[in-house]
């Protein structure tokens, strides 16, 4: 590109009005960035099969059909195949080269450990938490409660396990410390998919907003040592079911030594 010529000034001398010229480069051109399309459209459809699987609309055992999956996103095989691949390293898809693409079954090793790092971080928000609370935040968490009731008289339970949802990531908010919500939703992925299990059993939704109240009581109070008491005693409450569950969907988990 040729440059262009810009007139800035004239001078006048013996000869006249003489124009005064500069000659200014020409920009260079614009730099083309390629579209990012399909690291979105992986990134969506990660998302989703992910929402499905802990919600259990994908249960344990069923397969992934990558080409279905691709056609009805309108995309190819590649993005789907992003998707499948990050949730096979979260632990919940598995690959079988002979055999197909599976979701997961819940392995009941990682439950111990899992639930004990959510242990860990939840004492830590529900103390601060308790040490802070102001008003407005306490009636946050009796508006969600009101939220886990009505979830319970309609018997709604993917609506109940993400007003649940709802109810500890306010803690962690009214901690300070948002962050340790991420973490731990992190890290419990493979107990979310056990706990939405647990909510159909007669007595157990109602179980959870009484322990709910008590955790809610102790933090309006300013109390960390009952709040976390009160937290300590719901999480524990939670692991004593497992037995129970597997019984009811044998196919669902997975243990040490079982066969594939």
């Amino acid at each position: 590109m040729e440059p262009s010529v810009k007139k800035v000034a004239t001078t006048e001398d013996e000869g006249g009005l003489v124009s005064a010229t500069v000659r200014r480069a020409a920009a260079p051109a614009a730099t083309v960035r390629p579209p990012r399309r399909a690291a979105t459209v992986a990134s969506r459809i990660y998302r989703d099969l992910r929402a499905e699987i802990v919600s259990l609309k994908r249960k344990p055992g069923d397969a992934i059909a990558e080409k279905q999956i691709a056609e009805a996103y309108g995309v190819s095989r590649t993005p789907v195949r992003e998707a499948v691949l990050k949730l096979a390293d979260e632990g919940l898809i598995e690959i079988f080269p002979q055999s197909g693409t599976f979701v997961s079954r819940i392995p009941l090793d990682a439950l111990p450990e899992a639930f004990a790092i959510r242990k860990a971080l939840e004492e830590a928000t529900v103390r601060y938490a308790a040490a802070r609370a102001s008003r407005s935040q306490i009636a946050a968490l009796r508006a969600n409660l009101e939220l886990q009731r009505e979830m319970q008289e309609t018997a709604n339970y993917e609506g109940f396990h993400q007003a649940d949802e709802a109810f500890h990531a306010l803690i962690a908010e009214i901690a300070g410390y948002p962050g340790f919500w991420t973490l731990i939703q992190q890290t419990k992925v493979q107990i979310d998919r056990y706990r939405l299990l647990t909510l159909p059993v007669r007595g157990r939704i109602a179980e959870v907003i009484a322990e709910h109240t008590a955790i809610l009581d102790a933090v309006a109070a300013n109390d960390p040592a009952a709040a976390i008491k009160a937290l300590d005693d719901h999480l524990d409450d939670l692991q004593i079911s497992i037995a129970d569950i597997r019984r009811d969907y044998p196919r669902y988990f997975t243990a040490p030594g079982d066969p594939v």
